[in-house]
């Protein structure tokens, strides 16, 4: 079939479905929702099948659903309407959810469902986490379902035995900050952290700190042994600083909030988007400043939080390594790419045949953070053209450790998805793993024409060769798990989810350090790693690289600084970027509707 994806934003579920639908052979073209007319034209162009709709703000145009079937996926059970359904899920504390696959028609969330996928709340997840993990899922298994009723040229969809009837509506209005306020005195930990898990991503929970309004993200209960040095605070008080993070009290515990965005008098903005999103210690560093530094050393219990953490199994001889570096949202500032070399140095020292880098829970790595280059705008003598040149010279010095580890075998174990800067990173490792739920977006050229370095002109040739690696940084597009293993990217995509996953990575990471032939692999190694090193120092490479970025930082080209100021600050898209709208191609010629299928 012809589907025209028509999106907020082309986020995480819209990548997946669009990678997905690809795959099985249907011909995918993507608008972004900007205002009616838009949307008309692109449809008049396109003259899809069907318009498939992942995530929306606004109603689809009655021009467009009452002449097209338009399909709304809706994360909550059939009944649920309104623009906050998980942040009102999670508030409730629901163990059950779903996504609802249902006809766009005149009223919110109203239409005829298709289908509905229900899904098992994790305790303790944020909103972010449950998007992009359970929500995606089911909506892939829901959407799929709903396109196998679909009939082109039909509006009902074909009969189904198991389709769950549309119950009575049940409209909930945007959750305003009045739901998500927290009370220090009164709400104990499990309620705080709900209500920041509630609000993650967008638009955080307001609040104060030191007395100036902020939002909060990024929380994680303090341990035990945490609380018992800080047993005589009182609730609501700012405690220490680890990381990116301030610890504060509440009426039973205490908790580290990570990242914070302050609020410049715009309080009253529903949207949140009016600052930057920060690490805690960054933004209020003169206050953190006073306060104990309660560090953690890299092995040690689960338990206890921190960004990075180590661990080690298996026996003498054939043992792995496993380090963890789970930042916020998968960027990566200067801070923490110190961080992680000096882990990476430290990990050198360990007696481990195989080393598994296994980023974070949510993203592996996104690559540089750009929430603290553009904030470095704001700081006399900085900018953020030297803010970027420290950003990539710092997650280059990442690369290089990995690529230069050659005593084990390195394996990247993404349990979620990676981007830009990110993707190179695990492709530094020997080997690369991922599930089926993945999106990787191997390039850079989305942000301002960006060049990127990370040692890429190095990583992605010797695995997939000159004239592919050149296609894939031009191309631009999102590759689901499958795709990437298929195109060389990945060498094995296991399991369904990242759960299943990470037990299956740690049994293939012991059996990869158990091989007879682990001594010859790794002599191997050492051999290519040098005989590479001859032809082609790694040093070149990355002053190859470092040349264009600089271009990029400080040329007179400003496109990158553009994107990453409209990407920060959540502007809206004037225009659908035409690597993504097929159908404003000059080229695109469409068939009749329904004939969509003939194209591949």
């Amino acid at each position: 079939m012809r589907v025209l994806l028509l999106t907020h934003s082309f986020n995480s579920l819209s990548q997946r479905l669009f990678g997905l639908l690809r795959a099985q052979g249907h011909e995918v073209s993507v608008e972004l929702d900007i205002a009616d007319a838009v949307t008309e034209e692109a449809v008049a162009l396109f003259r899809p099948d069907l318009v498939l709709a992942p995530f929306l703000k606004r109603r689809i145009p009655a021009s467009v659903w009452s002449r097209t079937v338009c399909l709304v996926v809706h994360p909550g059970v059939p009944g649920d309407q309104g623009p906050s359904a998980l942040d009102w899920m999670l508030m409730r504390g629901d163990a059950h959810w779903g996504v609802t696959v249902l006809q766009a028609v005149q009223d919110y969330d109203a239409g005829e469902v298709w289908a509905w996928e229900p899904f098992d709340v994790r305790p303790g997840a944020t909103k972010s986490s449950v998007y992009r993990r359970e929500v995606t899922q089911a909506a892939v298994v829901a959407v799929l379902r709903a396109l196998q009723r679909f009939v082109p040229g039909q509006w009902q969809p074909a009969p189904e035995g198991a389709v769950v009837a549309h119950g009575p509506g049940r409209w909930l209005p945007l959750m305003p900050q009045a739901e998500r306020r927290i009370d220090w005195q009164h709400d104990d930990t499990a309620t705080v952290l709900r209500k920041i898990a509630a609000a993650d991503g967008f638009p955080g929970v307001l609040d104060a700190f030191w007395g100036q309004p902020c939002r909060l993200f990024d929380a994680h209960a303090a341990s035990g042994a945490v609380l018992a040095r800080c047993a005589v605070a009182a609730p609501g008080a700012l405690v220490a600083r680890r990381g990116p993070a301030l610890l504060r009290r509440t009426v039973d515990g205490a908790l580290w909030i990570g990242h914070v965005r302050p609020d410049d008098g715009q309080a009253a903005r529903a949207d949140g988007a009016s600052a930057l999103k920060l690490a805690a210690t960054r933004v209020f560093a003169a206050q953190a400043a006073a306060l104990p530094a309660w560090e953690v050393p890299l092995m040690r219990d689960d338990y206890e939080w921190d960004e990075l953490r180590y661990h080690e199994f298996g026996p003498e001889g054939a043992r792995v390594g496993w380090l963890d570096f789970d930042f916020h949202n998968g960027a990566m500032s200067e801070r923490q790419c110190q961080r992680l070399c000096d882990a990476l140095r430290w990990v050198r020292s360990r007696s481990t045949q195989v080393l598994v880098l296994a980023g974070g829970a949510e993203f592996f790595s996104n690559g540089i953070h750009l929430h603290d280059i553009e904030a470095a705008q704001r700081i006399d003598g900085d900018s953020a053209a030297d803010a970027s040149w420290r950003a990539i010279n710092a997650i280059d010095d990442v690369a290089l450790e990995i690529l230069t580890l050659t005593d084990r075998i390195t394996v990247a174990a993404l349990q979620g998805n990676a981007g830009a800067g990110g993707c190179f990173l695990a492709l530094a490792a020997d080997e690369v793993w991922a599930h089926e739920g993945v999106v990787l977006n191997p390039h850079y050229k989305n942000m301002g024409n960006l060049y990127g370095s990370e040692y890429w002109t190095y990583s992605l040739p010797r695995r997939i060769g000159e004239a592919a690696s050149r296609a894939v940084m031009q191309q631009r597009l999102p590759l689901v798990a499958p795709l990437a293993v298929q195109r060389g990217l990945l060498d094995a995509c296991f399991a369904g989810g990242a759960d299943a996953f990470v037990a299956q990575a740690r049994a293939r990471a012991l059996a990869l350090a158990a091989v007879p032939d682990l001594p010859q692999r790794l002599q191997q190694k050492a051999r290519r790693r040098a005989a590479d090193e001859a032809r082609k120092p790694l040093a070149r490479y990355r002053e190859e690289e470092l040349q264009r970025m600089q271009r990029n930082f400080y040329g007179f080209d400003p496109s990158y600084h553009v994107a990453r100021h409209h990407f920060v600050y959540r502007k809206p898209h004037a225009w659908t970027p035409r690597h993504l709208a097929l159908h404003r191609a000059l080229d695109f010629h469409p068939l009749e509707p329904g004939l969509g299928a003939e194209l591949t």
